[in-house]
C-alpha cells in the first residue's frame, strides 16, 4: 500500500496474490487496528465513521481511494474489484476518488477521470489510464496519446479537453482530497463503504463478508 510519505510503505509491502476461477485472496502487510469485528449488526474488519450514511436499500456503494500511480491501486482494480462485482452485480456501485500519494507527479491522469465522469465513461477511463500508466508506461501529458485515449472510451476529444480547461475536473479533485483527509485516509487503496464504513483490510473475503452485512441488514428491517 502506498502512504503519504514519499517512498515509504509502513506495512512492509508485502503483497501476495492468489488468482483462480473461483477466487482472488490477497494478503496485505498487516492489518490496521482499528478494525471492528462486529459493529451495528455488520461482521468483517472495519471501522465505523461518524459520517453521514449513503447507503440506498439493496445496493452498496464502493469508494476507493487511489492513487493512479500507485501500484497497489492497480493491483486491486484488477484483482479484488471483479471478483466484488462478479459476486455482487447491481448490488455493488463502485466509483473512485483520487486520492494523490506518489510524490512528484501531475494531478492530469486524475483531471481525465474526474471529466470522463461527468461524460459518462469514469470506469472506461480509469480502467484505460490504470493500462497506460502501469503497463504500458505512456505520459498521459502527451496531447496524441491523450486524444487516443480519449477517443479509445468514446469520447469527443474536444468537447474533453474543453472541460478539463475548465477547471471543474481540478475542483472535483481537490474535494475528494478534502474528503479523504476528513475520514483519515492513510494509504492507498483505502475503502469507504456506504460513505461510514472505513475498511483497509483489502483481501477479497473480508471485504465480501461486510459487504453481504450490509445487504443482511436491509432484510432485517
Amino acid at each position: 500500500m502506498s502512504t503519504h510519505g514519499p517512498g515509504r510503505n509502513r506495512f512492509g509491502a508485502a503483497i501476495i496474490a492468489v488468482i483462480t476461477i473461483v477466487s482472488v485472496a490477497i494478503v496485505w502487510g498487516a492489518s490496521p487496528p482499528a478494525a471492528s469485528a462486529q459493529k451495528g449488526g455488520l461482521k468483517g474488519k472495519f471501522e465505523l465513521l461518524k459520517e453521514p450514511s449513503l447507503h440506498t436499500p439493496g445496493k452498496v456503494k464502493l469508494i476507493e481511494f487511489a492513487d493512479f500511480y500507485c501500484p497497489h491501486c492497480h493491483l486491486f482494480e484488477e484483482t479484488v474489484v471483479p471478483v466484488l462485482e462478479k459476486e455482487f452485480g447491481d448490488r455493488l456501485e463502485v466509483t473512485m476518488v483520487g486520492f494523490p500519494v506518489i510524490p512528484a507527479k501531475l494531478p492530469t491522469a486524475f483531471e481525465m477521470y474526474e471529466q470522463a465522469k461527468v461524460m459518462g465513461k469514469g470506469p472506461e477511463m480509469k480502467r484505460v489510464l490504470f493500462r497506460i500508466i502501469h503497463k504500458e508506461r505512456l505520459h498521459v501529458l502527451d496531447r496524441v496519446i491523450r486524444e487516443t485515449l480519449i477517443r479509445e472510451v468514446g469520447l469527443d476529444p474536444v468537447a474533453f479537453e474543453a472541460g478539463l480547461a475548465s477547471g471543474k475536473p481540478a475542483r472535483a479533485l481537490e474535494q475528494g482530497r478534502e474528503w479523504g483527509k476528513r475520514v483519515n485516509v492513510q494509504q492507498t487503496p483505502t475503502v469507504l463503504l456506504d460513505g461510514n464504513i472505513k475498511v483497509e483490510v483489502l483481501d477479497p473475503e473480508n471485504l465480501k463478508t461486510v459487504i453481504q452485512s450490509v445487504l443482511d441488514s436491509d432484510k432485517k428491517r
